[in-house]
């Protein structure tokens, strides 16, 4: 073969444009294969499980930062339970909030995610991260005395009902700052508050988002001294939601 020969009729320039394109095609194999760890089966409105094209990878072991392990995809998990009705037959039709009260329908607004059934951790000192003020006093902290104290104030909803009063603040060990209210209700029990869904208006704390009588009624935690992750989406989903659903008013629209 003379020197030169294979050049000579293989134009390597195109060789190479198709050895990229096959290195490409299969970049975009591996990556859409490699989304489908979350999230796959798809449910259809109807109940079927698609899967697509490609179809999901095999489970992947994942090292928790605070023990443990997880393994992507995963057995599905269960999912959160709802009430709600189509607003049209059509399929991708919006639900409707069904029940006595719209906020815990679980619908919309009110939806929330089954995240771990278990306390969120601080990265570095692997302690719990949401903490009660009571079980942080021996560490020095406490509330400013600049600032309003809320504790033992009234927490009062949008139509001026009284739900009880504040017995503790929940802190934030990570961000410094008050994440929660724990509202003692009076009748026996407590109820978590989101702390950025109230405004501290006097002597009394006001939320704005429900009316008095839904805080009571709000998602309860296992623990009294502990929130975990679920809890945590459960509580900020229902009171956020009543933005929207607190009212008949509010859920239409304004024109």
């Amino acid at each position: 073969m003379e020197r030169g020969a294979f050049t000579g009729y293989m134009d390597v320039a195109q060789m190479t444009l198709y050895a990229f394109w096959l290195f490409f095609a299969g970049l975009v194999y591996y990556l859409r294969k490699e989304d489908k760890r979350e999230g796959y089966p798809l449910i259809t409105e109807t109940g079927e499980k698609q899967l697509g094209f490609p179809v999901p990878p095999k489970p992947k072991r994942f090292l928790l930062p605070h023990g443990g392990e997880s393994y992507a995809p995963r057995a599905e998990d269960p999912q959160p339970k709802f009430q709600g009705r189509p607003a049209d037959v059509g399929f991708g039709a919006p639900l409707l909030p069904m029940g006595d009260n719209p906020m815990a329908s679980g619908v919309g607004p009110s939806a929330y995610a089954l995240r771990a059934d278990k306390p969120d951790m601080v990265t570095v000192s692997h302690d719990v991260r949401i903490v009660p003020l009571r079980k942080m006093a021996a560490e020095g902290y406490a509330v400013d005395e600049e600032g309003p104290d809320p504790r033992g104030m009234s927490v009062v909803g949008c139509d001026g009902v009284s739900a009880g009063t504040v017995a503790d603040v929940w802190f934030d060990r990570s961000e410094d700052l008050v994440r929660y209210l724990e509202v003692n209700l009076g009748g026996g029990g407590t109820v978590m508050v989101p702390a950025p869904l109230t405004r501290i208006i006097g002597s009394t704390v006001n939320m704005a988002s429900v009316k008095g009588s839904d805080i009571a009624e709000g998602p309860k935690t296992a623990s009294p001294d502990q929130i975990t992750l679920r809890e945590e989406d459960m509580i900020q989903a229902y009171f956020a939601s009543g933005h929207l659903f607190a009212t008949p008013s509010r859920a239409e629209p304004f024109i």
